[in-house]
């Protein structure tokens, strides 16, 4: 299912079943006194709701970053491979063709073998460590008869080096997410956000279940975005492999 139409069914979902609740409540609970309870569970609410909407907001912007972060780091790593192969070709023609064909491989394997497993948001092991040592070892090996030549070395060996770190950051991100923990924190303070106001008072039942389902579709639509974003290769934000696949096509 589209991820909209997804987000969609779950927030009308939420709202239409808060709305339900609020008017039952309203229609067959004890009238008496609930005009009263507006101050106490108002400054309840208040507290309750203020705590939830700061960590939800703090959960979303971490996401957020990640999801900048992971796209940077994205290109970061293609960048780099190329970088390193055009220092390569100042050692020599072997050394040049042989570390393209090796970065090319590379890129295909990213492509291939690690982005539809980054999707699923499962472990796997590949063979790009492998490769990138095998570039590395190319590289070290190439022999360097001038003062350029030694400063292409360097480059290309440093190029390496950040497509290395740029990599694992790579991997850690899509091992990332919300945690356990802060998942149940957020479920149980929406539970909470949304059953204090059952609890309030007013003239008005249909403006009562009008303020009730929009808070429940407004929480329903930030965990929703939460759960999506979880992921930067998958889910809503869904980055994709552009960086290699511009990188392949520089290597021929």
């Amino acid at each position: 299912m589209d991820v909209y139409a997804a987000g969609l069914l779950w927030v009308g979902g939420a709202a239409v079943i808060a709305a339900v609740l609020a008017y039952l409540i309203r229609r067959y609970g004890e009238d008496q006194g609930r005009p009263d309870n507006n101050e106490a569970a108002g400054q309840v609410f208040t507290i309750v709701g203020g705590l939830h909407a700061v960590l939800v907001a703090f959960v979303l912007i971490a996401l957020f970053d990640a999801v900048n972060a992971a796209d940077e780091s994205s290109y970061k790593e293609a960048d780099g491979l190329v970088a390193a192969t055009w220092a390569s070709d100042a050692l020599s023609k072997e050394t040049g063709d042989e570390v393209r064909a090796l970065s090319r491989a590379y890129a295909i394997t990213v492509i291939n073998e690690e982005w539809p497993k980054l999707r699923e948001g499962v472990d796997f092991e590949s063979t790009g460590w492998s490769q990138l040592d095998r570039i590395r070892k190319v590289v070290a090996e190439a022999p360097a008869d001038n003062e350029w030549q030694v400063d292409r070395k360097a480059e290309a060996a440093n190029q390496l080096w950040q497509v290395y770190e740029a990599r694992q950051s790579r991997l850690d991100t899509a091992g990332g997410g919300v945690s356990t923990v802060v998942w149940f924190v957020l479920v149980v303070g929406s539970f909470l956000a949304i059953g204090l106001p059952l609890l309030f008072g007013g003239p008005l039942m249909r403006t009562h279940v009008v303020i009730v389902a929009t808070l429940a579709a407004t929480i329903t639509l930030l965990l929703y975005a939460t759960y999506q974003l979880q992921n930067p290769y998958g889910g809503g934000a869904e980055l994709g492999p552009e960086a290699f696949q511009a990188a392949v096509e520089r290597f021929g």
